[in-house]
């Protein structure tokens, strides 16, 4: 059952009560992540979508998991959250890109003659390989700490810890931006293989690769949607109460 009004809540919030309504966004290709703080009338008003298909869609989830456990992110703590997109998220990114990465390059050499967008394609998803390891690496090794630490300190009672960065609110906003600009460059590769959709005359390899992008970039859109609409309120609101 909705534990919130679905017509006057943000995408983000929607995913945030089921994490399964993402699948619905994902069909619709609608931005739950990077742009979860927009309601869900006004984006199906921008990007002219049937708002009574995405309700029906979002209730028939809503029905299918009544006597389901769904993971609820938002009930997390910060240090589970955390634990959470490590050990999930960066450990799919860190090993299943580079295995990407590889059956894409074959794919290029066979098939870039007469797909010339295959090309770009490898370009943008190796330039977020890289990108992303230097933004996961900041995470694991700046943010990430400093957040557990505070929560720590709350529940301890104590002071608000020193960070050199002053405050949490700098390095979150470098990685929302970061977020933003992987959400982008996605979106391209979407555009550029229409939307994953295999040519004619894709092999069996060519076909494999396209559908690892896409549920590469699900994955990503997940991560990002735990961080920008649940870790990072949650971080600013707990470093507020200090």
């Amino acid at each position: 059952m909705m534990n919130i009004d679905l017509e006057s809540a943000t995408v983000g919030s929607i995913v945030t009560d089921n994490i399964n309504n993402a699948k619905v966004f994902q069909k619709h290709n609608i931005d739950f992540c990077c742009g979860g703080n927009k309601k869900l009338t006004d984006v199906v008003r921008e990007q002219k979508i049937d708002l009574n298909e995405v309700l029906r869609d979002l209730n028939a989830i809503s029905q299918q998991n009544e006597n389901a456990i769904a993971l609820d992110f938002n009930q997390w703590s910060l240090e589970l959250l955390i634990d959470y997109a490590v050990k999930f998220h960066h450990h799919y990114i860190r090993t299943i890109g580079p295995e990407i990465d590889k059956l894409l390059q074959k794919v290029v050499e066979v098939h870039a003659e007469n797909h010339k967008e295959l090309y770009k394609v490898l370009a943008l998803f190796e330039s977020s390989l890289k990108d992303l390891q230097e933004h996961l690496e900041k995470e694991e090794q700046i943010l990430f700490p400093y957040i557990v630490t505070m929560e720590q300190a709350k529940n301890n009672n104590k002071k608000l810890p020193y960070f050199h960065c002053g405050s949490v609110e700098y390095p979150i906003e470098v990685m929302m931006q970061e977020h933003d600009g992987e959400g982008t460059r996605y979106k391209e590769i979407a555009t550029l293989t229409n939307q994953y959709t295999p040519p004619v005359d894709a092999c069996n390899s060519y076909k494999l690769v396209l559908k690892q992008l896409k549920e590469f970039e699900e994955n990503l859109h997940i991560h990002i949607h735990v961080e920008n609409n649940i870790l990072f309120p949650k971080a600013y609101k707990m470093q507020q109460s200090f």
